[in-house]
């Protein structure tokens, strides 16, 4: 059915005729006759049809385009837009931030702690990094401490080429930035790229952190579902199709704090979509490493054929979280922009005599014992929450298992308030993350983040009790 004939414009209305067959034309699409992803008439035919000016439509094209109702795609026409995703403009999460992110904890040696998500400080590899420490300094005197090149110490660069082969990824060392954490990376990444009001596309739930450092520069945030297996692709595309944005971030592995990871089949739809959109992800390999399946990781960088995806890898997060280590693999196209504004960020270099430590330490091969070593505990400690969950929690939670990283993302299935619980558990010197922490919307607030980095057998046993013994208060009252 033609529904455009019945279009009936005034030209003696003081509203212009370009605004009238734009509210025609959005009234249809509110009321669903024009579905989305629908193709408009070409400019000439709906002229014809209305017996008006090309200009008008062209007018009326453009008017639906800036409402978000429509978008154009070159070379074939004018679309019905899907259903536009709220863009988060202003801070994150303002009351989580006023009530619970900045709410004071006290952490004493008999608190349970399943919101950290740092290692505790006795896996540190403290005596393997003191002998690799004096060796540097024996070796190189004075000159341990001298500044580096301006993309960060050539050898240890080489290290981190000789090393990401393990990873599957092929690189230069000429394509290697060395910087001092995830957040400084992405910080230059969007001050390089990013103008103010321009949307990245970020995982919904996702850490507020990151967020918040493309937010900074001024980034509006646009959250895309996560499904178990990833973004929900087409979703993805659509909003492509609507927002062109610079670009779309992910943590392909253990996301956080979902535990989630991408297939293959996803990752492979990720790296088409970026191609076909023109635009960038930005890969961050945060915990890749502890893998406790049988499947090996394959990241997207690995997969990327076209140069689309900038990878950030932290080196010490689940080493020595302060020794504030990590490095960028930069796409050819974008490398020479990204090193003119390192210069102009704060904590230009990440310490030169860390970064001399730390090539030593991966020539040495100490980085792979000691990630084998940490799996080993990790999983150990994995496998004992999954049991407690099972044993103490069957009736109030649902979960996906994530086969590695250091957390576990739980839905309760019972109508209670997360933020009330942990209100409670606080008072038995127990800590969780509640999921209001990772989402704008209230999608994740019958979600909880329990974390088994700085936790021990004992301590998860006996914390998963204690939140047994608090829903059943709960659940009795």
């Amino acid at each position: 059915m033609n529904y455009f004939v019945s279009i009936q414009l005034n030209k003696n209305s003081k509203t212009p005729l370009y605004q009238q067959l734009g509210d025609a034309l959005n009234d249809f699409i509110q009321k669903g006759i024009l579905k989305p992803n629908t193709k408009l008439p070409t400019i000439r035919s709906l002229a014809t049809q209305l017996k008006i000016n090309n200009v008008t439509v062209v007018n009326a094209y453009k008017y639906l385009e800036n409402k978000g109702v429509v978008y154009a795609q070159m070379g074939s026409g004018t679309y019905v837009s899907p259903l536009p995703l709220e863009i988060i403009s202003s801070p994150l999460f303002p009351e989580q931030d006023k009530n619970t992110l900045h709410k004071e904890v006290s952490i004493s040696k008999n608190t349970i702690n399943f919101a950290c998500i740092s290692p505790s400080t006795d896996l540190f590899p403290v005596e393997d990094f003191k002998s690799v420490l004096n060796e540097v300094l024996e070796r190189d005197k004075g000159n341990a401490f001298s500044e580096q090149g301006k993309q960060g110490f050539e050898y240890l660069r080489e290290s981190i080429v000789n090393f990401l082969l393990a990873y599957g990824i092929h690189t230069s060392k000429d394509n290697i930035l060395m910087i001092s954490d995830t957040q400084q990376g992405i910080d230059m990444l969007s001050k390089a790229m990013l103008q103010y009001g321009d949307i990245v596309f970020v995982e919904k739930p996702a850490y507020h952190g990151t967020i918040a450092a493309f937010m900074s520069r001024g980034a509006r945030i646009i959250e895309i579902p996560m499904d178990t297996d990833g973004m929900n692709t087409a979703l993805l595309e659509d909003s492509l199709k609507l927002y062109h944005p610079k670009f779309i971030y992910v943590m392909p592995y253990y996301q956080n704090p979902t535990g989630y990871s991408y297939s293959l089949k996803k990752k492979k739809i990720i790296l088409d979509l970026a191609q076909k959109y023109n635009t960038y992800i930005i890969e961050d390999d945060y915990l890749s490493d502890l893998n406790y399946s049988d499947q090996p990781n394959i990241s997207l960088k690995a997969m990327d054929d076209e140069n689309r995806v900038i990878y950030i890898k932290n080196l010490t997060k689940i080493l020595m979280p302060g020794l504030r280590l990590g490095f960028l693999i930069l796409p050819e196209a974008i490398l020479g922009c990204i090193l003119s504004q390192k210069h102009t960020t704060i904590d230009i270099f990440p310490s030169g005599f860390i970064q001399r430590i730390f090539d030593l330490y991966l020539r040495k091969d100490l980085w792979k014992s000691h990630i084998d070593k940490i799996c080993g505990i990790y999983e150990k400690r994995y496998h004992c929450l999954l049991n407690a969950l099972d044993t103490y929690l069957n009736d109030y939670i649902t979960y996906i298992p994530p086969q590695g990283g250091l957390s576990m993302w739980i839905k309760l299935t019972r109508s209670i308030s997360i933020e009330n619980l942990c209100d409670l558990l606080l008072a038995k010197d127990v800590i969780l993350s509640p999921g209001s922490l990772f989402s704008s919307t209230q999608d994740s607030s019958s979600y909880m983040r329990l974390s088994f980095a700085a936790v021990n057998e004992y301590q998860i046993v006996k914390g998963i009790k204690i939140i047994k013994d608090v829903i059943d208060t709960i659940i009795t009252k």
